[in-house]
């Protein structure tokens, strides 16, 4: 029997959208290239899958419009996953907004929408990787009979009503997501905002990094682009060999890939020390050479830093390491005070795709409606998740995205 909807695509928005869609009475194939559906649920929230989150505002979503995103959530919002996943069997659990399935298991998520699917007799066909997607034109310029739309495959074919597109983006392409979702957009004349990795680590050429590897600190991270102070956040920073990392890197992230893929300069500012002002920090280390004058400068800091940052920070505010603390002048007191609050970090690149959780960029949202999800271009074509030019902070928001563009678009290519 032939199906009157074919989602391409069988992660979390994918899944939802033939969900909606099956549940409206209609015939559903899912077309998907891994050997099975929904590995990327199964890695999200580091296995126990946080699949949305209370706290919800603009902010949350980014992208070249993000008030897209924002209407599309309010068609579909939280309370309606919630709902959802309720009916599904996912007894949600809170941690400051933070939703996860009681069970803490993201296998449970995939469970329960593979178990709808079946349920509603959604056909599911793995190793089916499609190359191509036609519209079937006849010479009049009118849709060809019942079927509007001709996927190819590496072995099949398959002619269809309506074509939801649920390729996901660029990031962990071995879950599944390879950008091949790009190319077939295109094909069908579909504009791509450039793709970047987002909630990714930034790679530094800076040396001292082989001697911080390892360290967490609370830190305030602000990101400049061409030298304008663009963003910040603050949070736990991650030091490794290559560069930073941690979700306040991750939240910033996107927009320093943007700037790096235009070629503009990046460098960050990290307060090591956020919950102490400069001038507090300045009377501090005078108090602690006034109590500990005969230790020498880098055993001054033992028990205010991690050790290997101290030493990381003597050296560079170009103080001698072994000088005794009780000769530092106020020059050299501020010249720490500064590097402590103001460390800078130079840019080259962001993490691979390989590494970032979400891509940044995809199909332009001027191209679909945002209250069906359907192309403006291609009449009886859906695009969905990451695959368009939205992405989501950390926190449940990607998913999120996922669900609510996922079911809007299923519901209404089932009318």
């Amino acid at each position: 029997m032939a199906s009157d909807i074919i989602v391409v695509g069988g992660g979390a928005s994918g899944l939802v959208a033939a969900i909606a869609a099956a549940r409206a009475g209609r015939k559903v194939t899912i077309l998907e290239h891994k050997d099975r559906i929904g590995k990327k649920i199964l890695a999200t929230g580091n296995g126990k899958c946080n699949y949305t989150n209370l706290h919800q505002e603009p902010s949350c979503y980014r992208g070249e419009d993000p008030a897209f995103a924002w209407n599309v959530i309010n068609d579909f919002g939280v309370e309606d996953t919630i709902t959802f996943f309720k009916e599904l069997g996912i007894y949600p659990k809170e941690r400051n907004g933070y939703l996860y399935p009681n069970s803490e298991q993201a296998s449970a998520v995939l469970d329960v929408l593979r178990l709808e699917l079946e349920f509603l007799n959604v056909e599911i066909i793995c190793n089916e990787h499609v190359k191509s997607i036609q519209s079937i034109i006849d010479n009049k310029g009118k849709p060809d009979c019942k079927n509007i739309f001709r996927i190819k495959t590496d072995s099949n074919t398959y002619d269809t009503h309506k074509i939801i597109l649920a390729t996901g983006g660029m990031a962990s392409g071995d879950l599944g997501s390879d950008g091949s979702g790009y190319l077939l957009a295109k094909q069908l004349g579909h504009t791509i905002v450039p793709v970047v990795p987002a909630l990714v680590q930034l790679k530094s050429k800076e040396s001292y990094f082989k001697a911080l590897a390892g360290i967490r600190v609370q830190s305030m991270i602000t990101l400049f682009i061409d030298g304008k102070q663009y963003s910040k956040n603050q949070g736990e920073l991650q030091l490794t060999n290559y560069g930073v990392s941690g979700i306040p890197i991750f939240e910033i992230s996107r927009y320093a890939s943007r700037a790096l893929e235009q070629r503009k300069k990046v460098h960050l500012i990290v307060d090591f020390l956020p919950g102490i002002e400069s001038d507090e920090l300045f009377r501090l280390i005078e108090e602690r050479v006034s109590l500990n004058g005969y230790k020498n400068v880098e055993e001054l800091f033992i028990g205010l830093l991690n050790k290997k940052l101290i030493f990381v920070i003597i050296k560079e505010a170009k103080i001698d390491l072994n000088k005794l603390s009780i000769k530092l002048n106020k020059k050299e007191i501020n010249e720490l005070v500064n590097t402590i609050k103001n460390f800078k970090v130079s840019v080259y690149e962001a993490n691979s795709f390989g590494n970032a959780q979400v891509s940044a960029g995809g199909v332009s949202t001027e191209e679909v409606d945002n209250h069906t999800m359907e192309s403006k271009l291609v009449q009886g074509l859906y695009l969905v998740g990451e695959l368009l030019d939205i992405d989501g902070t950390c926190g449940g928001y990607n998913l999120q995205w996922a669900w609510s563009s996922g079911y809007i678009a299923g519901t209404n290519a089932a009318k």
